[in-house]
Parts: structure tokens; sequence; C-alpha cells
């Protein structure tokens, strides 16, 4: 059975991280908030390769806009190194649509500059986007087709012309060459077919070298080893940090994002009936340890969100065993760890509600999802919106949950895509403050939790994102599904100091 669960475990795993990014199996940035006076909202599709082109589609909300810019800075280079902002261009029949294309040309955390000018002044936001390899571009069979007889007919061509030139290079107009300039014609076209070959040879173990390297160098998340155990006060999960990149301290330190080291989340398998979102303490700078709720026991995917100094913000995956609960968990509330951890279990054969329906709690409170009636389409945006009721059906208003007025965590049903979302989007908020600071000195020893200035960055951002609460109790959350097929969907908000995870079902529809 160990061996099984080992397998699965890898299975999982190998499956998750082909698709991996800054999320899981959903690399595109969403982001939702303001440039300056100017409500915005932005998508950066960002390349699989790299180097590569980003597609940026720039939504603009107000009159008088002169010109939208956009630019493409990398974390180590700040401003001062980037190239000129490139201007937007207007989307024709779409007003206030804006879209541009940027080069992405190194891996690594990149910020894009977003700058409206317009009659209400000049705004820029910051927006983080991940640049990393996610796969290789293959050659079609029709072109490599099309470009072998092309090399063919260059080889030929160039044969042709040393031995005509070995031949009559130095011939008067008109003389014809002997049999001894024809012999040494075939000899010199002879060893430049050899030459050619030799240098088609290096070519090729060139070329292979450099694609082997960059395969290898694909982005995967850090590697590491999840176990949960009982002791004395109950079931504990610890996270350990495997991966070499970072135990050798080549990777930029943590920073707490919503003041937190750690965002991990917790999702039964394969039911997805038991949900958590926890935020482990770290014991050292690979280990982390949190309490576990009173979840049931069971196999669980799990994924742990973490922003670096850099602004590089990843998702590490894995599955772990979660034990059944100890004696004390039964007889007493145990410790969870952090105040901010909360759960969600749904009773046994409970169906979660769809798009348009409504999450009902124990206490007469409920969570509507605020959906039309068209279908969800794979790759289009939408807008996810919820509103809160109190038990005789009117809304009521929702406090900050970690800064932020609502989470939100979306899965698919088969483990391939995971996002964490906010009111604002996709991206962390911890990046987006680390990034408009500009650049830092990276680190170059063993890995730290944070610098104090960041951890200034994180609290200021947690503050500051807590004007993004809606009236009423209602939240939204810009986002694309990327993929069709049926997901789940954890909304998150804080009301009367209590904690409220509604539960939602949606099928995805393929794209036309």
């Amino acid at each position: 059975m160990t061996a099984v669960r080992g397998v699965a475990r890898l299975a999982v795993v190998a499956a998750v991280a082909l698709v991996t990014s800054a999320h899981v199996g959903s690399p595109n940035v969403y982001f939702e908030g303001e440039a300056g006076p100017y409500p915005v909202r932005i998508t950066i599709r960002p390349p699989g390769v790299v180097p590569g082109l980003a597609q940026i589609t720039i939504r603009v909300s107000g009159a008088g806009i002169r010109a939208v810019t956009v630019q493409p800075v990398r974390w180590d280079a700040g401003v001062e190194g980037a190239p000129a902002p490139d201007p937007a261009v207007p989307v024709p029949n779409a007003p206030g649509l804006y879209s541009a294309e940027l080069w992405l040309m190194t891996s690594g955390a990149y910020s894009v500059h977003v700058t409206i000018d317009g009659a209400a002044g000049t705004g820029t936001v910051v927006v983080p986007v991940q640049s990393v390899a996610l796969r290789t571009l293959a050659m079609s069979p029709a072109l490599g087709a099309v470009l072998l007889v092309l090399a063919a007919l260059l080889v030929a061509g160039l044969l042709t012309l040393v031995g005509a030139a070995a031949r009559e290079g130095v011939l008067p107009p008109g003389a014809a060459p002997d049999a001894r300039r024809r012999r040494r014609a075939r000899w010199t076209q002879a060893g430049a077919l050899l030459t050619l070959i030799l240098a088609l040879t290096g070519g090729k173990r060139w070329w292979n070298a450099i694609d082997t390297d960059y395969r290898e160098n694909l982005y995967e998340p850090l590697r590491i080893e999840t176990a949960a155990r009982t002791d004395t006060a109950g079931r504990v999960l610890r996270l350990d940090i495997v991966d070499p990149t970072w135990l050798e301290g080549r990777m930029t330190p943590f920073i707490p994002d919503h003041g937190k080291m750690m965002h991990m989340f917790l999702m039964r398998d394969p039911g997805m009936d038991a949900f958590a979102h926890l935020h482990p303490a770290p014991v050292d700078s690979a280990t982390f340890r949190t309490r576990l709720p009173p979840l049931p026991p069971g196999r669980y995917r799990l994924y742990a969100d973490v922003v670096h100094e850099s602004g590089f913000a990843q998702t590490l995956v894995d599955t772990v065993e979660i034990p059944a609960a100890a004696a004390v968990e039964r007889t007493a509330a145990a410790a969870t760890g952090d105040p901010d951890d909360s759960w969600r279990v749904l009773e046994m054969g409970a169906a979660a509600a769809g798009p348009g329906g409504t999450h009902a709690f124990d206490d007469g409170y409920a969570m509507h999802w605020m959906a039309g009636t068209a279908p969800i389409i794979a790759g289009e945006e939408a807008v996810l919106r919820f509103e809160l009721r109190s038990p005789d059906g009117a809304p009521v208003g929702i406090e900050p949950y970690m800064g932020m007025a609502a989470h939100a965590a979306i899965a698919s049903a088969d483990g391939a895509v995971f996002v964490h979302l906010h009111p604002m989007g996709t991206i962390s908020v911890a990046a987006q403050q680390r990034l408009a600071r500009g650049p830092v000195a990276p680190a170059v020893t063993a890995p730290a939790m944070t610098s104090s200035a960041a951890a200034a960055d994180a609290m200021a951002a947690g503050a500051q994102h807590a004007s993004h609460q809606a009236a009423a109790g209602v939240v939204s959350f810009p986002y694309a599904f990327p993929r069709p097929g049926r997901y789940r969907i954890w909304v998150q908000v804080r009301h009367a100091g209590r904690v409220r995870t509604g539960v939602f079902d949606v099928t995805v529809a393929p794209a036309a």
C-alpha cells in the first residue's frame, strides 16, 4: 500500500508540475484595480517559451484617454535598465480596449508597467508577471520538409560555385578547362562537401546541447516533501523544501504575502468535499509546520503559495495522507495554528451550488453566486460575483480577511488547475509591492525568510488593499478558466469575525 501511494503521489506531482507556473495550470495574469485615476482591467498572457512575446490587453474606464503604454521591467534591472515603453493599440470597435505585445527576454520575475495618459492626468500601475519557460515549440513536419529542401538547394549551389571557381576561375575568357583542371575541381568540391558535413555535424551537436539545456531548465516549482503525523496535542503537517536550488541559496528569500510566509490549501481527493486554507509557520528556511484543523482523514492535494524577495511567486505542489483525528482532537478543541486558518467540510453526499445558486451555512447565512444564464466558456474572461446574505435574505457587509475583501480558491476536478484569487485578480500583493520598489541586490547566501523592508511592504499592502472591499457584501473576481471541464470554487469572506467559505461547482464549456 505504501508503494502504491508513493507512485500515486509522484504521478500527481509530475502531472501538475508539467503545467505549473505562478499558479498551477493557469499561467495568465488577471488584474483589476486603478492606474492613478483610471479603473483598469488588465490581462497578460505570458509566453510559454523564453524569449517570447507576452500578449497584453488593457480595458480602461474613463473619458479622454490619449495614450496607453506598457513597459517590461525585470526585477533586478529596474526602470532605468528596462527598454522604452511600447504603445498599446486601440482595438477596433471596442471602446476603452487596448492591446500590446512585449518581449520577455529572460526567465524570472518581471513587472509590466501600464501607464494611462488622459484628461484626468497620468497614472501607472505595476502588474507582476512570472517569465518562465514551460514548453518547447515543435517544428511542423511540413516546415521541416521545406527547410530540408532549401538546405539541399543551398548545399548544391555552394558546391557548384566552388567547382566552377576551381575549374574556370583563372582561365582566360572563352578557354576550355583541361582534364587536370576538371579533376582539381572535383577534388575541391569533395573537400568543400567534407567541410560542410563537419560544419553541419558540429552545428547539430551545438544545437542539441542548447536544446537539452533549455529542456532541462524548463520551469518546475521547488520540490517539497510533506507528511502529517499525530502528537500529544493532535495532528501536525510538516512541509520540507528539498530542492537543491533552494538549499544551496540560489534563490532570493521568501517574503510575507498578506502578512503570511505561506498560504497552504488542502483539498481532499477525489471528492473535494473537505478544504482548508492554512498558514504554516517557518521552523527554519526550509521547513514549515502547521496544526491541522478538524479535517476528515484521507488523501489531500496540497498547494502552497510563496513569494520570493525578487517578486517571483510560485505554487509548491504535493499530495499528503492525513490520518484520522487524534483522541485529543475529538474531546477538546485543539489549537489550529494561525488565527487566520479556515476550513470547510461538506456533509456526506452534499452537493455544491452552481452558477446562480446559493450555498447555505449552518446558522442561516448564505452565499449567492450572482451569475447570469450564459454558459462559462474556457478562455473567455468573466467576473465571478458573490453576495453574502443574512438569514432574512438581506445582503450583509463584510470585513477584511488578511487585508483583502475576499479570497477564492479554484481547482479543476483532475487537479491540473489551481489558482488563488482576490478581488484584484491573480497577482500577489507582496510581489506587486516588491516590484514597485525597484531593484534590490540578489541573495547570494543561504536562503533566509524575509527582510524587514519586505515585511513592511507586505503589511502596507494588506492595509492598502482593504479598500477593495465591496459594499453590501458583494465581492467579485476577474478570471478566465484556462480549459474546459468541472471546477470547484471556494469563496471566503469574513463577517462578524467569522470566516465563511462558500462552495460552488461549475462546468466550463469548451471554446468554439
